[in-house]
């Protein structure tokens, strides 16, 4: 089977140095296997994805030294790319959950919506630069890769527990003929225990109802959520193997339960270690300083990145 990879940057911020090594891997892992890569751009948060932060998204990956082979700049065989484009995917998956009795409306607060949505990364535990040490590696040996637990596993990513309020509902689901008005969570099999390999961190198990609860599945606004999203486009796109960080770990145990759900091709899984800051908190889009734009004003060079990623990970 062809190896099919993908990248699937969010343009709501500037790429930050956490996302160019996990793109790297990603980039790194495809070319090895003589597949394809695709690009991805997962813009469906229309109230914070910015023209602006599109563009930077290519040049900044470029200016990486990376390439791929399918994505809206290019073209391919399974267009469109940008995910604002592909509604239609969307509401075809969330139809045969509806019609399989596996998804409930949800009406609750705004502020229970908030909650759900935030889908809080858990502090990363390690030994992060700080301080003089963070300025030394930014300007000589660059950061490396912090924020593993005890015995190398990273700390999950997690939604604060829905507490099933909606749950009756799903008798009702049936009589929807579309998803807007309310939001959709995912009946999840109570004390289901769902294992996973994973490339890079071995073995995985959640327990459905302990781990994590109903997920959301469709928001209220009318949009898809993230996991039903990249679920029905990787398997819409043949994606063969899902190269991202290691905070998406638990996210996967969710995604195996739509993808059993909606009877798609399993991909295999590889999680890349994270990279903090100086609270040992993982990178995000707010920490301007380590974006790879303020790297390159700086003197840093894509060389010299690429060759710590590669001592990182060799």
């Amino acid at each position: 089977m062809l190896y099919r990879g993908r990248l699937a940057p969010s343009p709501t911020g500037y790429l930050h140095l956490g996302h160019a090594r996990t793109f790297w891997i990603a980039w790194q892992r495809a070319r090895a296997a003589a597949g394809k890569l695709v690009f991805r751009n997962e813009d469906l948060d229309y109230q914070r994805c910015k023209p602006e932060f599109v563009a930077a998204m290519y040049e900044d990956l470029r200016w990486l030294g990376l390439d791929w082979d399918e994505g809206p700049d290019v073209g391919g065989p399974f267009a469109p790319y940008s995910q604002s484009e592909r509604r239609s995917i969307y509401l075809a998956a969330w139809r045969k959950l509806r019609d399989s009795g596996l998804i409930y409306p949800c009406t609750c607060s705004r502020k229970d919506l908030e909650r759900a949505l935030s889908a809080p990364h858990e502090p990363l535990h390690g030994a992060p630069l700080h301080g003089a040490a963070l300025d030394r590696a930014l300007h000589e040996e660059l950061p490396y890769m912090c924020g593993t637990a005890p015995g190398g596993v990273p700390a999950a990513d997690d939604e604060l527990p829905y507490p099933g309020t909606c749950r009756e509902k799903i008798s009702t689901a049936k009589d929807y003929d579309s998803p807007a008005g309310v939001s959709w969570r995912f009946r999840v099999p109570d004390s289901e225990k769902i294992s996973f390999e994973d490339g890079c961190y071995g073995r995985q198990q959640f327990v459905a109802g302990c781990d994590f609860a109903d997920f959301l599945l469709w928001r209220r606004d009318d949009i898809p959520a993230y996991q039903l999203a990249v679920v029905a486009d990787d398997a819409a796109m043949q994606i063969t193997e899902v190269v991202r960080g290691a905070d998406l770990l638990k996210s996967t145990a969710r995604q195996l339960l739509l993808i059993r759900a909606l009877d798609y091709l399993t991909p295999a899984y590889f999680h890349c270690p994270m990279l903090c800051d100086e609270k040992n908190v993982r990178l995000a889009k707010r920490h301007d300083a380590l974006s790879l734009r303020k790297l390159r004003e700086q003197g840093v060079t894509a060389e010299d990145l690429r060759a710590q990623f590669a001592k990182e990970t060799s």
